[in-house]
């Protein structure tokens, strides 16, 4: 795992294949040790968990089509606006 910058100046922590050096997930100063954010392409069956909330797609190639019935957003995002209310409340109601 390596800690590298972050927009919101608090850093994120991201987890790479020893092997390859693919990140598999990250995990954000924000949310705390609780929640990572996977790359769904690192899945052995990325269709089983599709996207939510496509994230930071102002940094996408012009070719990427991302699929207009998936919420996406240009840099990070508030939970409040995206996440369900149950996992807000499971969560304790997040300020990012």
């Amino acid at each position: 795992m390596i800690s590298i910058a972050s927009p919101s100046g608090m850093g994120q922590t991201v987890a790479r294949c020893p092997t390859c050096k693919i990140a598999l997930w990250s995990a954000y100063a924000a949310a705390g040790d609780a929640i990572r954010f996977v790359r769904a392409c690192t899945l052995d069956d990325s269709d089983a968990l599709p996207p939510q909330l496509h994230i930071f797609t102002k940094y996408k190639q012009p070719w990427m089509v991302l699929p207009p019935t998936t919420p996406s957003v240009p840099e990070f995002y508030r939970t409040a606006e995206y996440w369900p209310a149950e996992s807000i409340a499971r969560w304790g109601n997040p300020l990012w």
